[in-house]
């Protein structure tokens, strides 16, 4: 009986280290696009998944060049391996990883490989990649 209380106490402090490790950081962030060399493309404002609550806007700024995702002023329920995507669907099937979420707050700054056709790809997600659910969208309009 002892060895198999030992053997949960284990078990579950692993699984609790486990998450904390894979948790998005709560600071907020405030970074921004320069937009005195930036043009706005496409804006859509965030609405909740089915496993997560997320406000904000999320912003495609092209900048010398460059394509970059803005979220601005966003705040998202926490979650392990928390990710950002632009995709061709509301739940991904097909989508442009642009790596971990940064923060659960603020606004952050995402660089766009390539130049991805937005009439395509018109959504900003917030993922968790680890358990394939989806915390929020924004449709690009």
């Amino acid at each position: 009986m002892k060895s198999i209380f030992l053997a949960v106490t284990i078990i579950l402090f692993a699984f609790t280290a486990c998450e904390k490790q894979n948790a998005t950081a709560t600071t907020p962030l405030n970074e921004m696009v320069d937009l005195g060399t930036a043009s706005n493309t496409k804006t859509g404002m965030f609405i909740n998944g089915p496993f997560g609550v997320v406000s904000g806007t999320a912003r495609i700024y092209i900048t010398e060049g460059k394509h970059r995702l803005a979220l601005e002023n966003m705040t998202t329920s926490n979650g392990p391996d928390l990710h950002v995507y632009l995709s061709k669907e509301i739940y991904p099937m097909n989508f442009i990883d642009l790596g971990k979420l940064k923060s659960t707050s603020g606004n952050q700054v995402y660089d766009v490989s390539g130049m991805p056709n937005y009439a395509d790809y018109k959504y900003a997600l917030i993922h968790c990649q680890q358990y394939d659910h989806l915390f929020g969208s924004a449709e690009l309009k």
